[in-house]
């Protein structure tokens, strides 16, 4: 077996088939066929991380993809980059299950008669006593072995090579997982993590969580799969269960077919969201506690409100420009004015027209990394245009502005484009999708929890952050839940949505570019474009 791995189908129009157990695979089956191994498993193979992570619904096919990317591993001389492998099940039959997997994939793919042994693993604990543990393995030619482990072994570290976690919210104690990565890392190893959910405040979650606001920080960490139930029947599962019953598959019998698999749950929507959806049971409520937004609140930062009549919108647009104008001066140019000019800041911004409030959220990065917001704007009635107008000047008086995300959704589309053509890269238009929320909140969320950002001391914002809640899996603000303020307005956790926007801005990166100073420019109109001051006139935005 050389270090080159086949290449894998990504055939669509192949109809996949159902994975059988471990041994259960027919003599004659090759994972590698066109049309076998559906996207995800492919997905999953293909991602080469040293660290990967699974959260997944049951019978998604992880465990057969990760023992055929195993026996791969394996079946290389150690010149070529090859390992050892060990899995450690949650019980003793998924361990047998898997070492099936490698076996016939051995024979099949690296062309090895292997066999499986079943034997005792001595575990060497740190204080020097030993255990036995009931373990299959399958030894390869090139000198490699996987074993599969009956229960976890006390001393992760002494497993140089790959280490495959299965079922890991199932096992007492994941997060000596996490103390034993760094020492697997120093000779090469490799860890995979692949389970189904197991609570919310199951440790398996807790590190879910952990490594998506690491690695929103810029931090090596998990790359983690979301394998939910419904995306293996996206990619085939269902056909594949028709090839192996020789039945014909049809659009309706597919919908009846996964209705069938979720009827056992009956009214247990949480069972069923759990085990098949990939989404944490108890994952309803509140997702931030009042005791923990205090903690991340201090006095100082300004809060500016405004508040416009109704028929503003129809007065003369040199009337309104004019109004617009005197606010951004008196209300907001001294506080930009008295931002730090060393430090990069960012904006998000919660778009609403009528009803709610529209936020917009400044925060700057301080030494240590900490997020502080330094300024939040509500407008409740402002005009598009005006909204616009006060944008633009808000970014443009920001020192060492490096990044805006904002509210693309609906009407918000409008604003946010017209920023992204004000500030090209800088401004990114984020469209509001469960799936963003998933990926972009968790770490918003954990901010909380390290302290690592600093909100104005308000009763308002208090109350936008105590809105967010797990709704179907995802930390948002649920569409009913709307109070309101202490100014007798509307709000629907206004100030939550844009603070997260601002964070998500703040985690993108800043964008530098190269410039000329002013007084270096040779044509002079191009200076006193750039910097108005220097024709001796005051800056403005009109």
């Amino acid at each position: 077996m050389t270090g080159e791995q086949p290449v894998l189908s990504r055939d669509p129009a192949a109809l996949p088939a159902e994975l059988p157990r471990g041994s259960e695979l027919p003599e004659d089956h090759d994972p590698l066929a066109a049309g076998v191994l559906m996207k995800h498993q492919v997905e999953w193979i293909e991602d080469e991380s040293d660290l990967k992570g699974a959260e997944k619904g049951r019978r998604t096919g992880i465990t057969y993809a990760e023992a055929l990317d195993d026996t791969l591993l394996a079946a290389k001389k150690r010149s070529e980059g090859g390992q050892n492998v060990f899995y450690i099940g949650d019980t003793k039959d998924k361990g047998r299950e898997f070492i099936g997997y490698v076996a016939h994939f051995a024979k099949i793919v690296a062309g090895e008669l292997a066999e499986v042994e079943e034997f005792l693993f001595e575990d060497q604990r740190e204080d020097g006593s030993s255990k036995f543990i009931s373990a299959f393995r399958v030894r390869f030619a090139s000198g490699c072995r996987v074993e599969a482990l009956s229960s976890r072994p006390e001393n992760i570290r002494g497993l140089q090579g790959a280490v495959v976690i299965d079922e890991a919210a199932y096992h007492q104690n994941v997060r000596a997982v996490l103390d034993s990565v760094g020492a697997l890392l120093i000779w090469g190893g490799k860890v995979r993590i692949i389970s189904t959910h197991n609570g919310v405040l199951n440790p398996f979650n807790e590190l879910i969580r952990e490594s998506k606001a690491r690695k929103a920080a810029g931090e090596v960490t998990f790359n983690w799969h979301f394998i939910p139930f419904s995306t293996a029947v996206e990619n085939g599962l269902y056909e594949r269960v028709c090839l192996i019953a020789g039945k014909t598959p049809t659009p309706e019998g597919k919908v009846a077919w996964e209705a069938k698999i979720r009827a056992p749950y009956g009214s247990r929507t949480a069972a069923m969201r759990q085990e098949l959806d990939a989404i944490p049971a108890e994952a309803e409520g509140a997702a931030l506690t009042r005791v923990q937004i205090e903690a991340c609140m201090e006095t100082g930062a300004p809060i500016v409100r405004w508040s416009l009549r109704d028929e503003f919108k129809n007065l003369p647009e040199h009337v309104r420009k004019a109004e617009a104008e005197t606010f951004c001066r008196e209300k907001l140019r001294p506080i930009l004015d008295s931002l730090d000019p060393k430090r990069p800041h960012y904006l998000g911004q919660d778009f609403a027209r009528s009803g709610d409030g529209s936020v917009v959220v400044v925060g700057e990065t301080d030494a240590i990394l900490t997020r502080r917001v330094r300024l939040i704007l509500e407008m409740h009635n402002v005009p598009f245009d005006t909204q616009r107008d006060v944008l633009y000047f808000i970014g443009d008086h920001l020192p060492r502005f490096s990044g805006a995300a904002l509210d693309a959704t609906g009407n918000g589309a409008y604003l946010a484009e017209k920023a992204v053509q004000r500030w090209g890269e800088r401004a990114l238009e984020v469209k509001f999708s469960s799936e963003w929320y998933r990926v972009n909140m968790p770490p918003y969320i954990e901010a909380f929890t390290d302290q690592t950002i600093v909100l104005p001391r308000d009763e308002d914002v208090l109350k936008d952050h105590q809105s967010l809640a797990y709704v179907g899996g995802v930390i948002k603000v649920p569409d009913d839940m709307r109070f309101k303020g202490l100014d007798g307005l509307e709000r629907h956790g206004d100030t939550a949505i844009a603070g997260a926007l601002m964070w998500h801005a703040s985690q993108l990166g800043p964008v530098e570019y190269g410039y000329q100073p002013a007084s270096e420019a040779t044509d002079g109109g191009a200076a006193d474009w750039l910097c108005p001051e220097a024709a001796g006139e005051e800056r403005g935005l009109w």
